[in-house]
């Protein structure tokens, strides 16, 4: 990158600069789930006698895929704002030392959790979610696939998230592109194999009739997953290398306990802070399969797989203004530009905002169009559409939050963010959801009510603390305190 492209975080026009690095990012997370929908599209093409089932196990699979990736994303996390701000101290040495220890840590995190959610898909399907029948059936299939797999979304969402923190938003964008595109093309191969399958989708029979591939279904999806994303790394990987000289020479390869610790002290909150907010889902999750479903009817489940990608689309596009805003905080507190920093998470959940009201008129429009697409049935769609008009309009709270809540780890203060969001969670939703099933038992919208307003309240708490100012403190430098904390002042941008 040449310098006038660097410093444009650093001195250029705020607003202009945040509106032009997080765009791609925040547009490559709506195509990452665009893609998702297209996976949850040919799921919806099985037979019927497959379909409902399907629907039902992958709404339940992608949330508990979710936690081990969102472990490993607090690693991510912890290396971006060490990054960010290094980059912005002009310090390529640690630099070198943050991404080499940083994938370390994700590949000894890729077999603990690839061990835990792979070998025991069967424990979490059905005594921890609680889900019955057919749909546990196929969701431990998928999940022992997706688990064991991991390692693919763990070092992918890394080796993205070191370009973003060194200032590359377009690059890391564009492989995930690719690779969502790839997993398309597998997918429709794998999951009806010589067929039958649907006309639209007939290309993909002689190909897997030539590779000898059988139909595998729902579980075909994962293993497309699986492998696109492990082809997409090899780029990742010659780009890092290359562009941006991230890889340590030889020699100093091997783990630095004292890299690993500041990596940890920072991941493990960050960590803590989003497998509670999946729990958070997973709990919703689990009161609707206890509470308003049988052995025979789990239509309920199956609606709230539908509303999950929508709900997703919201979050993932609040991540990427987030990651937007991480680095941009990142970098100016490694420049000594305090101010400039502040006001990054302001500017950023505005453009938010904007994304969410058009999503928000995107899902009242269109709702019920969007939602046959994955499921033709009746009954699970009005469940899902109730959801929605509920809930949708929480999507700008529940992007504020995560925004400012992005916004704060660019300066390491994961803790902060945890604390945040247990608060909210533990306070407001795990007490108003028990409350719903008992005050109102057989009143499914109530529980969607407790969704919205626990969206709201993060938003509050989240306002609140990032006004004060109290987190944005640069990291010092290991070992030592950085040399520009003290008599720092502010030559940012104002």
């Amino acid at each position: 990158m040449g310098k006038d492209r660097e410093s444009r975080i650093l001195t250029g026009p705020l607003a202009l600069e945040i509106a032009r690095f997080g765009t791609p990012l925040a547009l490559g997370m709506a195509l990452q789930t665009t893609f998702n929908l297209v996976d949850a599209y040919l799921i919806a093409q099985l037979p019927l006698d497959e379909v409902g089932a399907a629907v039902g196990a992958i709404g339940i699979c992608d949330q508990v895929a979710a936690l081990g990736t969102i472990i490993s994303y607090g690693v991510s996390t912890a290396a971006g704002a060490i990054l960010s701000q290094r980059k912005g101290a002009g310090d390529q040495v640690g630099i070198q030392n943050a991404a080499w220890q940083s994938m370390i840590v994700v590949g000894i995190l890729s077999v603990v959790l690839g061990l835990v959610f792979g070998l025991g898909a069967g424990v979490v399907v059905h005594h921890v979610i609680g889900a019955k029948g057919s749909v546990a059936e196929v969701a431990t299939s998928y999940l022992r696939v997706a688990a064991t797999g991991g390692f693919s979304i763990y070092f992918l969402l890394q080796l993205t998230n070191v370009q973003r923190a060194l200032g590359s938003a377009k690059t890391p964008v564009a492989l995930l592109v690719i690779g969502n595109i790839l997993n398309i093309v597998l997918a429709v191969v794998l999951i009806f194999g010589p067929g039958p399958a649907p006309a639209l989708l007939s290309w993909a029979t002689p190909i897997a009739k030539a590779l000898h591939l059988p139909r595998m279904g729902m579980v075909g999806a994962a293993w497309a997953a699986v492998i696109a994303r492990t082809l997409v790394l090899i780029p990742n990987i010659i780009i890092l290398a290359r562009r941006f000289d991230v890889f340590p020479p030889k020699g100093s390869r091997g783990p630095n306990a004292a890299e690993i610790r500041q990596i940890v002290k920072i991941a493990w909150p960050s960590s803590a802070q989003f497998f509670l907010r999946i729990a958070a889902m997973l709990f919703i999750n689990s009161l609707i399969a206890r509470f308003y479903t049988t052995q025979e009817d789990q239509t309920a489940t199956t609606a709230m797989g539908l509303v999950f990608r929508l709900d997703t689309m919201a979050l993932f596009v609040a991540m990427g203004w987030g990651s937007a805003a991480q680095t941009f905080v990142g970098q100016n507190l490694g420049a000594k530009k305090e101010t400039r920093a502040r006001q990054v998470g302001w500017i950023t959940v505005a453009y938010d905002v904007v994304t969410n009201v058009l999503l928000i008129a995107l899902v009242f429009s269109y709702g019920e169009a969007i939602l046959h697409v994955f499921d033709n049935e009746t009954a699970p769609v009005a469940i899902a559409l109730d959801y929605l008009r509920i809930v949708a309009p929480s999507y700008v709270a529940l992007g504020a939050g995560v925004v400012l809540g992005n916004a704060m780890a660019g300066a390491g203060a994961t803790k902060t963010t945890f604390a945040v969001d247990a608060l909210v969670i533990l306070g407001v939703q795990l007490p108003l959801g028990l409350l719903a099933v008992v005050l109102f038992p057989g009143a499914i919208r109530s529980v969607f009510q407790v969704v919205a307003i626990t969206n709201c309240a993060s938003a509050l708490v989240y306002a609140f603390v990032y006004g004060r100012g109290r987190w944005a403190k640069p990291l010092p430098v290991q070992g030592e305190a950085a040399p520009w904390i003290e008599n720092s002042t502010d030559a940012g941008y104002g």
